[in-house]
């Protein structure tokens, strides 16, 4: 029987659900260099699996079906038919579950840091049994080792407790019950069977699901998938090396359909106003270019998670004066505003581009921007 699994949901009801579960022993807290970067263009859905964070955490063993199946019934609960799924560790293990059982609800798949097999079985009954006996506080130290380079622990030592605690914190029933379903979990003869687009994301200094074999071997068995090896990583990749985790997710995921994904950062940055006129003036012959400019510049670019909203329009306000395309500063220091810049800091990009772009760029740029500040005053 499926528990009602806790999560967390941000981002635009509208865009693209996508599904984000976590390691053995973490929570949804476990994702929050994540939260930020992918919620502005897609549905981020963080789930606490069975046993873990705020979820129930019923009498084990657990299997992959009851993982998977709270998924499942999940997605049922919230409407969804079909979503983007990634999952590290377990939930990567899951997710593997899901593409090979439930294929018609997943879109494109993320697996990080995870395996087909983690054998032997004897290493999980062993977990299991100390965990329940001595809880997970027994683990917790060797577990989050495991977790981070020694570079990046001795680095940053608050984040390595803040996720200790999250170990620490996992009910002993659901964590032992969570390695009795990684015990019996073995996807080998089956990952042929995967049709989701699928990434496989590894960390070259893992030690627990090291790149070769456990990644690898899954890139060789599911049709088309891409294998990514990042160095610097160990297990728990998506925190020590979340900006690049990030951008390879959100260009993985994006590329099911960059014009949608287009359209909705164009609308969100321009306002539905301004696209609704644009598109209503589309004709036949400059419709490719609208189409372009919606895929690569809105759907490839804009959507890119490396740089934040407010900069990339920074940057767009100080190439429009440095090459004085007038046309187009007006929209572009109204998308400023709408991506929270104020008024004196869109006069500080202008002060800036006077140093570097000339005082006469810089002087028609103050006059466009004055022009479109003086529309929204009140007279």
């Amino acid at each position: 029987m499926s528990v009602d699994l806790h999560h967390v949901v941000s981002g635009p009801a509208d865009a693209p659900p996508l599904v984000l579960a976590g390691s053995l022993g973490s929570t949804v807290g476990m994702w929050e260099p994540q939260v930020e970067a992918l919620s502005t263009v897609f549905r981020v859905i963080r789930v606490d699996l069975r046993g873990h964070g705020r979820s129930p955490a019923p009498e084990g063993p657990y299997s992959m079906v009851d993982l998977g199946g709270d998924v499942l019934a999940l997605l049922d609960r919230l409407g969804i038919e079909r979503a983007h799924y990634a999952g590290l560790s377990i939930g990567g293990m899951v997710g593997q579950w899901l593409a090979i059982n439930a294929p018609e609800r997943l879109d494109h798949l993320v697996l990080l840091a995870t395996s087909p097999y983690m054998g032997p079985a004897q290493n999980w009954r062993d977990r299991a049994a100390l965990a329940r006996d001595k809880g997970t506080a027994a683990l917790a130290d060797a577990v989050v080792e495991r977790w981070f380079t020694p570079d990046y622990a001795a680095a940053h030592p608050h984040e390595v407790t803040r996720l200790r605690d999250q170990i620490v914190d996992t009910p002993d029933e659901g964590y032992a019950g969570c390695c009795g379903a990684i015990e019996h979990h073995d996807t080998r003869d089956d990952l042929h069977r995967i049709t989701a687009p699928t990434l496989v994301v590894a960390g070259a200094e893992d030690p627990s699901t090291p790149p070769d074999p456990h990644g690898a071997l899954i890139a060789e068995r599911v049709p088309g998938a891409r294998l990514a090896v990042l160095q610097g990583a160990a297990h728990l990749l998506s925190w020590e090396q979340a900006a690049r985790v990030n951008t390879l997710i959100t260009q993985h995921l994006a590329a099911a359909d960059r014009h949608e994904a287009g359209m909705r950062v164009r609308r969100d940055v321009l306002g539905d106003a301004h696209v609704d006129r644009a598109e209503a003036r589309k004709t036949a012959f400059t419709e490719p270019f609208q189409d372009l400019i919606t895929r690569y510049a809105w759907g490839e670019v804009w959507t890119r998670p490396g740089l934040d909203r407010r900069t990339r329009s920074c940057m767009v306000l100080t190439a429009l004066v440095a090459h004085g395309h007038w046309g187009e500063l007006a929209m572009h220091v109204r998308a400023a505003l709408r991506n929270g810049l104020t008024p004196d800091e869109v006069g500080e990009v202008f002060l800036q581009a006077a140093v570097y772009c000339g005082v006469p760029a810089a002087n028609k740029a103050f006059a466009i921007a004055q022009a479109v500040f003086d529309e929204d005053t009140p007279a």
